[in-house]
């Protein structure tokens, strides 16, 4: 071997010896050498300690941040409480053995107008150790780009995630054992809540909110939504699995949805909400809701089975009108209930509209009411009933009649077995016509009843 490539295989021998050898300061400052990114033990964070780690966390979180690496968290139990997130904080761990376990504060993970935050792969367990108000165990605010990506978020004694004025990504997350809201967002600014597992809030599943009503356009997608109570009672505002509130353009799409205290989804006064592609069962209010103040409403290709109500798009008193309500499958509905516990009106109805809406195509069977309702009084005009089966109902297809009622066509429908009638006027909730679908029926000009199939 000549003397040049000793001295090279020397000098290469040094320098790795060297680097073994090298200093903690400089291995910290060190690029990450892990693909997951900068390893947190480097920062004195310690997996397992029965001590707090917080400083500690903090520490490593500030010091990634700053650096623009991503901060891994190995396998391990790790004790804190406040931590907060600035502009570039990501958090990765192992999925399902890197666990953060919340020893108190306002929130466990918190970021104020901070950008680009990611967290993935994490165990975050709330200990059930109570929260402010409107505070989440990751708490938000005013920040683009937000990730939370293949999480668990456990035992939250508050709100699960909150997030206002956020643009980003909550996918693939779990979310159990809430005390209030799973997934709360004011103000969304661009979000997507796709493929999550929500199971046992007290509060809501998701809640898309908006402080005034305006274009929010969050898609909720693909997601798993169960056991949800209605813990604060109430007539309405809690017990859904999806709840848009005052925000215009949301689309709820492919959801599985089971077990709610009232609604599968819920749109108040949200306008041009698209609601299509839902599986619900047992929910005991409305399944699916477009209610008040909204322009705009597309409840298409969801199956209901076991609801008080299936669809109801109403409040045309105070502006709710414009919506299309096609290819529903909707069936068992609830009988109607004492009065206190569910509105006596309300159940036992496949399909209830007021105003300016086409229903089309839908199925609907064993409602013990009614299948398809337009109107209530005189807050009806220009309904569009036509191509729907429905099967086994006291009333197929009921119609307001009631002095200043509007027009209504009812053509071209299946109905079989409903003893009362398959098409019937109403006063309200009350039937006060034969079956206007007869041969020699009373006629009101209102209501437009063409060629319908009738088994009686």
């Amino acid at each position: 071997m000549d003397v040049n490539r000793r001295h090279l295989i020397g000098a290469t021998a040094a320098g790795m010896a060297g680097a073994l050898v090298m200093p903690a300061d400089a291995a910290r400052a060190a690029p990450p050498t892990a693909s997951l990114g900068r390893d947190a033990t480097q920062y004195g964070v310690r997996p397992n300690s029965p001590d707090d780690q917080t400083r500690a966390l903090q520490r490593a979180i500030d010091e990634a941040a700053r650096a623009q690496v991503p901060l891994a968290l190995p396998p391990g139990i790790y004790r804190t409480g406040l931590l907060r997130l600035q502009n570039g904080a990501q958090l990765t761990g192992v999925r399902g053995a890197t666990k953060l376990i919340f020893t108190g504060g306002a929130s466990m993970l918190s970021g104020e107008g901070a950008n680009s935050i990611g967290l993935a792969n994490i165990t975050l367990d709330g200990g059930g150790i109570p929260l402010p108000t409107r505070r989440g165990l990751v708490h938000c605010l005013g920040g683009r780009d937000i990730r939370i990506i293949d999480c668990e978020i456990s035992g939250s004694g508050g709100n699960g995630i909150w997030f206002e004025n956020i643009s980003g990504d909550l996918s693939g997350n779990i979310i159990t054992g809430t005390a209030a809201t799973a997934i709360v967002s004011f103000d969304a600014q661009g979000l997507l809540v796709s493929r999550n597992t929500i199971a046992g809030t007290n509060d809501n599943g998701i809640e898309i909110l908006r402080t005034a009503i305006g274009d929010d356009g969050t898609q909720v997608l693909d997601n798993r939504i169960e056991n949800i109570k209605a813990g604060p009672g109430g007539s309405g505002q809690y017990g859904n699995a999806i709840n848009a509130f005052r925000a215009g353009n949301v689309i709820v799409r492919g959801n599985r949805i089971r077990n709610c205290d009232y609604s599968a989804v819920r749109g108040n006064s949200a306008s041009n909400i698209q609601i299509t592609g839902n599986s619900v069962s047992d929910v005991r209010e409305v399944a699916l809701y477009s209610e008040f103040s909204f322009e705009g409403a597309v409840i298409a290709n969801n199956t209901v089975d076991g609801a008080a109500l299936g669809v109801s798009v109403c409040n045309f008193n105070q502006g709710g009108r414009l919506a299309v309500v096609q290819g529903n499958i909707i069936r068992n509905l609830l009988p109607k209930r004492p009065i206190g516990t569910i509105p006596d009106d309300d159940a036992g109805v496949g399909i209830y509209v007021e105003a300016d809406t086409s229903v089309t195509g839908n199925v609907i069977e064993n409602a013990p009411s009614f299948g398809i309702v337009a109107g209530w009084g005189k807050y009806l005009r220009d309904v569009v009933i036509s191509g729907n089966v429905i099967r086994n109902s006291f009333v197929g297809i009921g119609v307001s009649v009631t002095a200043g009622a509007g027009t209504a066509l009812v053509n071209n429908n299946m109905i079989s077995e409903t003893p009362r009638g398959a098409v019937v006027g109403l006063d309200h909730a009350r039937p006060v016509t034969a079956d206007l679908s007869a041969d020699g029926a009373q006629r009101f000009a209102q209501v437009v009843v063409g060629t319908n199939a009738v088994r009686r």
